[in-house]
């Protein structure tokens, strides 16, 4: 049973008399609730709720993104960004250009917890145009410099590890679709895909453990590991902010730079066309950072950490030709835009893997007056 929004505020020492809530799209497997919430005071804010015994679902897909999630160390792993919050993790790309949503409250338990933003404003990245991924690339190599350099990670147990290999090779795709000649001659795929596709997704399936390899062999820095277009926030002074840390750790130089680029041209944010000069501008803009901050090593290494990177996408091409078949189709990206884009808990995830409710004012169950309480555990700082 999933508490109510009203339980939840008061789990992190917000009042719930006169807050309304309005549940907000998102991946079920991953949250099992988030809501846009306007408190009694006027405050705009998202609230998210996880818990340790969630739904497996009923088909593979399904149940792929919660396997392993007990193991602090996997992708899946449960409370990874409340913790974050409550530990202060964001802080560690402090001065750089990049900021996370403000914790106004947090709760964590032994098999649910509670995590309270602001409502992070700003133009969302879905709406940018290619220049201005430039910046937010530039203020991404500043905060990933230091560990570069030699600053320690945070002193957490809980950083996800193996993250490439693991989100790509799990996917349960039907591989031998990429060999099956009637699928390719399909009206649809021949359609729709350009020539030279099936060669070079064969190529990349058939390279998959050498790109693991040459990933995990590169310098090691902190990475927030789900940069893309919807997690991205500019604010008028040019600040970046950043939401949903659920599945950061540890990653690759140049592998967050990498995932930017393929994930603003697969959910259709800037067209096809324009992915060279997207991926140079956020080449130079990831790079022109490290080096303001300090890093002098050989550039190289930052091209082959964002093209290794692209195997976290070997499963797609598998999965896309498989929905030829099916009644029920994926949306993802701008392809599935319901919702205002401004949110802190706005979650990537197939459209019919996402749920929302109508508003509704929420009452608490003492009186109107009661000041607020103190969180259950207040958000701490990770002091580097």
């Amino acid at each position: 049973m999933i508490p109510t929004p009203g339980e939840l505020l008061q789990r992190v020492g917000v009042d719930p008399a006169g807050a309304i809530a309005e549940e907000l799209p998102h991946n079920r497997w991953l949250s099992s609730g988030v809501w846009r919430i306007r408190t009694g005071s006027g405050q705009r804010a998202v609230l998210k709720y996880t818990q340790s015994a969630r739904s497996r679902g009923e088909t593979p897909w399904d149940a792929h993104w919660t396997a392993g999630d007990l193991d602090p160390h996997r992708w899946t792993y449960w409370r990874r960004e409340p913790l974050a919050y409550q530990s202060g993790l964001p802080g560690a790309y402090a001065d750089s250009g990049i900021a996370a949503p403000a914790c106004l409250g947090v709760h964590v338990g032994d098999t649910e917890a509670a995590l309270l933003l602001e409502w992070a404003d700003g133009r969302p990245g879905e709406f940018w145009p290619v220049a201005d991924y430039r910046p937010a690339a530039e203020a991404l190599g500043r905060a990933q410099a230091p560990f570069l350099l030699g600053r320690e990670l945070p002193p957490v147990p809980w950083l996800s590890r193996g993250f490439l290999r693991a989100y790509s090779s799990e996917k349960p795709a039907s591989w031998d679709l990429l060999d099956d000649d009637d699928v390719w001659q399909h009206p649809v795929v021949r359609e729709t895909f350009p020539a030279g596709l099936r060669e070079g997704v064969r190529l990349v399936h058939a390279s998959r453990e050498r790109l693991y390899e040459i990933s995990e062999a590169l310098p090691r820095t902190l990475c927030h590991l789900d940069f893309w277009p919807k997690n991205l926030f500019r604010r008028p002074d040019g600040q970046i902010v950043l939401i949903d840390w659920a599945f950061a750790g540890l990653g690759a130089i140049g592998e967050d730079a990498g995932n930017l680029v393929p994930d603003a041209v697969l959910d259709h944010f800037v067209p096809a066309a324009e992915m060279p000069a997207l991926e140079q501008a956020v080449y130079e803009g990831y790079l022109a950072g490290l080096q303001a901050a300090g890093w002098r090593d050989d550039p190289r290494l930052v091209r082959l950490g964002m093209w290794s990177s692209s195997v976290k996408y070997d499963w797609m091409a598998a999965f896309t030709l498989a929905q030829i078949f099916q009644e029920r189709q994926y949306r993802t990206g701008a392809a599935a835009r319901s919702t205002p884009a401004s949110s802190s808990g706005s979650a990537a995830g197939c459209c019919c893997s996402t749920r929302t409710g109508p508003a509704r004012r929420l009452t608490s169950p003492t009186s109107s007056a009661c000041s607020r309480r103190p969180a259950s555990r207040r958000p701490g700082r990770w002091a580097p």
